[in-house]
């Protein structure tokens, strides 16, 4: 296994490899959004952000704040050790459709209770992520579905050679 080389974060900024496993839930009132096919689909300043050792945050935004009317129920479901059976939801704006583009867990683990029915959506699958008007980087692979900002360092876990991290 490679060796990981934290990067020190700079004023302002916080290192992935500061935050918890078990992962943590904090509560933030970051203007957060997600665009698809020029539609804002979520808009939210009461978002969670779930924080877990190499990962970037993964913002779940309550279902108020959300359009649902675009999203249907996918058949996929997983299982997260930490909080529990998440279900997925495809996406349709008009002619344009993705799948699997945002999860959420109806009945999580008690210490993700907060979290209950919030969308987490994959920003690679997005037009747009916004944080605070700021675009969105993607965690590469997907992995855990990061939101990457200039105020987030890693090195992240998720691309190539970091699944032994």
């Amino acid at each position: 296994m490679a060796r990981v080389t934290r990067q020190e974060p700079q004023e302002g900024q916080e290192s992935v490899w500061d935050y918890p496993r078990p992962p943590r839930v904090e509560a933030t009132e970051q203007h957060v959004q997600v665009i698809f096919d020029g539609v804002i689909v979520a808009d939210t300043r009461r978002a969670k952000r779930v924080l877990e050792t190499s990962h970037p945050p993964v913002y779940y935004i309550p279902p108020e704040d959300v359009k649902l009317e675009y999203l249907v129920r996918a058949s996929q479901q997983t299982q997260c050790e930490f909080k529990g059976t998440a279900i997925y939801y495809h996406i349709r704006v008009g002619d344009k459709s993705a799948s699997n583009i945002a999860w959420a867990y109806p009945s999580p683990t008690p210490g993700f209770a907060t979290i209950q029915d919030h969308l987490a959506f994959y920003p690679s699958k997005m037009d747009a992520c916004l944080v605070d008007g700021e675009l969105v980087q993607a965690q590469e692979g997907d992995f855990y579905g990061g939101w990457i900002t200039k105020n987030i360092v890693g090195p992240f876990k998720g691309g190539p050679g970091t699944w032994g991290w």
